[in-house]
């Protein structure tokens, strides 16, 4: 058997569809779709199947994926013999909350650069939720991200910081009879903040329904700078974790509302599959993450 169909059977699955696997990998279309029946033959079984317009996997199919990514690990153990420093090499995919990507890792990703520059480093920014099914699905290495509270025994997960969470308003915004404390009342702006699952927006949202707030309407947006220009010209107000407005505040572009009722912070983690092999690429970018949060 040929290590790339089993490569190729895994992108496609990654990826969604043949085309995108083709794509990922530098082949043509009718390169994994040949793979594929050759994968099939050699195993005497149908993996995907017409469906529509759609190719989708079959019954043993799914049984094959846990067989494969067993098998794509072994060949990266072997890979990685001997390999150290410099030396490193083969993929890390990593997927990561978007507020941590855009704040707290340009220093973690130089630094991995710089010592492991022939690694195929892939990073994708997905909301908590999706990254912890990427994670038991082996479809991501790694995923730093916030603990959302439904834990998932097949994962590691190590606690990195927690983080401070506040409302952000214009300086514009009028807010001097303003008071998030007292209930039962609707108050004359938007809520600009990031989609359903936001582990913040669903902080916010929790203590509006319990204290029956209502504002006139939400904005969603899928960029945290997008959120802050938007509240800055003063289109509403947003719930953001405190180190992504901080240059914002401290020149005045923004300004925070306080809620003396609500102390809401977010815990930080790194997570990974419990039968995850830690390659030499994915142990150094844990040991430079651990040591960039001032972890032990």
């Amino acid at each position: 058997m040929d290590i790339r169909h089993f490569k190729t059977f895994k992108s496609i699955i990654e990826e969604g569809n043949f085309s995108n696997a083709a794509m990922k990998l530098g082949y043509t279309q009718s390169t994994v779709t040949s793979q594929i029946q050759q994968l099939e033959q050699e195993l005497s079984i149908k993996l995907f199947e017409k469906i529509g317009r759609n190719m989708v996997l079959t019954p043993l199919g799914k049984e094959l994926i846990p067989y494969a990514d067993e098998l794509l690990n072994t060949v990266k153990k072997i890979e990685s013999i001997g390999k150290c420093g410099d030396n490193i090499t083969g993929e890390l995919k990593i997927a990561v909350a978007e507020s941590l990507m855009s704040y707290k890792l340009q220093n973690v990703l130089y630094m991995f650069k710089e010592k492991a520059p022939n690694v195929k480093l892939s990073m994708v920014s997905l909301n908590c939720y999706d990254i912890k099914n990427m994670l038991a699905s082996g479809e991501a290495d790694l995923g730093l991200m916030y603990n959302v509270g439904s834990e998932n025994k097949s994962l590691n997960a190590v606690k990195l910081s927690d983080f401070g969470v506040t409302l952000v308003c214009s300086p514009q915004f009028e807010q001097e009879n303003l008071d998030l404390c007292k209930p039962n009342q609707k108050i004359n702006t938007s809520l600009i903040i990031n989609e359903v699952e936001s582990i913040y927006r669903k902080i916010l949202e929790s203590y509006f329904f319990d204290k029956n707030i209502f504002l006139n309407n939400t904005i969603e947006l899928g960029s945290i700078e997008a959120i802050k220009k938007c509240v800055a010209s003063n289109l509403g107000i947003s719930f953001l974790p405190r180190f992504t407005v901080e240059e914002e505040l401290n020149n005045g572009k923004l300004k925070e509302i306080k809620i003396g009722c609500l102390d809401a912070k977010i815990t930080a983690i790194y997570a990974y599959h419990k039968n995850k092999w830690i390659s030499p690429a994915m142990s150094l970018f844990i040991e430079l993450v651990r040591k960039d949060f001032k972890i032990g």
